[in-house]
């Protein structure tokens, strides 16, 4: 999958207004970032590698398996395949978007 796709998959889940206000952003390494910014209304996703509240580092290939439900985000978080900087407590919620 691509990050124009996961971007607009994105987009479109969360629609104008993000259940989180907060700047989320998945960093998959050199195949770019997503960022979703709960604080704009309407709610902002796209590809700005800018400061944000939460960073979910990820491979997009676990990204996606995590979004389509064959990989659990705990244990992808508990065997280093996913790894949170900034408010944990804010990539605990973010179950509502990938859900």
């Amino acid at each position: 999958m691509s990050l124009e796709k996961i971007t607009d998959e994105l987009r479109t889940r969360i629609g104008a207004h993000s259940p989180l206000t907060a700047i989320i952003k998945f960093d998959f390494g050199d195949d770019g970032v997503v960022r979703i910014d709960g604080k704009s209304s309407p709610t902002v996703v796209d590809n700005a590698d800018s400061e944000a509240d939460c960073t979910v580092k990820v491979t997009m290939d676990n990204f996606v398996q995590i979004a389509e439900g064959n990989l659990n985000p705990q244990m992808a978080f508990m065997t280093g395949k996913l790894r949170v900087e900034g408010d944990m407590s804010l990539a605990m919620q973010l179950g509502s978007i990938l859900g």
